[in-house]
């Protein structure tokens, strides 16, 4: 057996998580094992399984023309510092429990060094308009090469101050700024604080009117932008009662911060009206109106039958226009020719007064 991947010597903090890598080849496929060494000077190596230090060790391994194996430990805590060491052998009396292996096991060893991590005190303060977001680490940390303070995926602010006080200026008021900021020192490893600007929730609806033909599915959608999540949502109806799930034709489906109702064979009496979506956090509550608007199955045909019937009025009026008019005269044949042209009369006396003036 022959290692092909080696784990790393990592540093980490308290309440963190380590993910170590091991990978070995041989013929057989050899079997890879963790095992652990403390740092108190009597501690010897001791095995280290799935499951392991109340379940926060996950291990898992693939057998598939060579080896793989992770171990991964979350929540650290300092007595997690120490040798990780991965053993891989495909002698076949490797686990005998009398016999040794012919061929030793080989092994891979990695440092994990757990830090405790440091206090970092947060606070978000209004002033004239503004938010003003602050970290502060109440112990001293080396080798600070400066901040970052991030949001989601977005970076807001960086700078390469080497200071344990930071801050961050947002302009507005908390309802338009709610949500989860994070001020990052740069550090290894990294350390983080975490600012959470929380409020009632902050209703909408995702549209304020639904429209729904007669006999289908309507569908209305209430959703909440801010921070922390919704725990509870609640729809009714103007003047009733709350609206419960699966009863008659109403399904409702919430997860988080959105939700929605549905209204199955939408009826024109009974559904037609105001909507309300109300939200409950730890913060207080919220809500938001929708109005649904059913209409008949046949209010799509109403402009397609006024089209025919401007059509069909246009046409019997032509038709009774073309059979009233009067016929054109038409002059006979006969008549036409008993009627002296009027250019021939008058070409026969220009000739007469040419023969007079010749005599």
């Amino acid at each position: 057996a022959g290692f092909i991947k080696s784990p790393l010597s990592q540093k980490r903090l308290t309440q963190d998580s380590v993910e170590l890598y091991c990978e070995a080849i041989g013929n057989p496929i050899p079997e890879i094992q963790w095992w652990f060494e403390g740092n108190e000077p009597n501690e010897t190596y001791a095995q280290l399984w799935d499951g392991a230090r109340q379940d926060r060790v996950k291990i898992n391994a693939t057998y598939n023309l060579h080896s793989t194996s992770t171990i991964y430990i979350a929540n650290l805590t300092s007595d997690d510092s120490g040798m990780y060491e991965c053993r891989a052998s495909n002698d076949p009396d490797r686990n005998h429990l009398s016999k040794s292996p012919k061929v030793k096991w080989i092994r891979s060893q990695a440092n994990v060094f757990v830090i405790e991590r440091p206090d970092i005190k947060v606070h978000v303060t209004s002033v004239s308009g503004k938010l003003i977001l602050t970290c502060n680490m109440t112990t001293p940390y080396p080798a600070m090469e400066g901040h970052e303070w991030v949001h989601g995926d977005k970076i807001l602010q960086t700078d390469t101050e080497s200071s344990a006080f930071t801050s961050y200026t947002l302009e507005g008021k908390m309802e338009e700024h709610s949500g989860i900021y994070e001020c990052v020192y740069k550090t290894s490893p990294v350390i983080k604080g975490q600012v959470n600007i929380s409020v009632a929730p902050q209703v909408m609806a995702y549209k304020k009117s639904e429209h729904g033909n007669e006999g289908d599915t309507g569908v209305l959608t209430c959703k909440n932008p801010s921070f922390p999540p919704v725990s509870s949502w609640v729809w009714y109806k103007n003047g009733q009662e709350p609206i419960v799930n699966g009863s008659g034709r109403y399904i409702i489906k919430s997860s988080g911060n959105k939700t929605e109702l549905r209204i199955l064979k939408l009826n024109i009496e009974e559904d037609t009206g105001d909507y309300h979506c109300n939200a409950t956090n730890s913060y207080g509550f919220g809500g938001a109106t929708v109005n649904l608007r059913v209409r008949s199955r046949l209010a799509a045909l109403w402009p397609f039958l006024g089209i025919v019937a401007e059509v069909l009025v246009l046409v019997t009026i032509i038709f009774i226009y073309e059979k009233r008019r009067k016929p054109d005269e038409v002059l006979d044949d006969d008549d036409g020719g008993s009627a002296p042209l009027k250019s021939n009369a008058t070409n026969h006396k220009d000739k007469n007064v040419r023969q007079r003036n010749a005599n």
